[in-house]
């Protein structure tokens, strides 16, 4: 599996709604409220050879709210 962080601004109003919405698909290993640019950050991990683009395009971006999306993708852990 592929360890990856997505971070997700929200339009004014709807982050708690969207973060209910992405508890609901299960998809996420955490899910973070946060201040700055983005309003959540969630770390996910993607099965090995799937497509991270295709994933989080078919599993998260159709969430009513979500304005736009930061992914960082993951090498090493230490």
């Amino acid at each position: 599996m592929t360890c990856v962080f997505v971070q997700i601004r929200c339009r004014p109003g709807t982050a708690y709604r969207v973060a209910d919405d992405i508890t609901l698909r299960e998809i996420h290993s955490e899910l973070y409220s946060t201040s700055g640019e983005y309003d959540l950050l969630m770390k996910l991990y993607i099965p090995e050879g799937a497509d991270v683009g295709r994933f989080i395009n078919e599993n998260l971006l159709d969430i009513d709210g979500i304005e736009r999306t930061l992914t960082t993708l993951t090498f090493k852990a230490f």
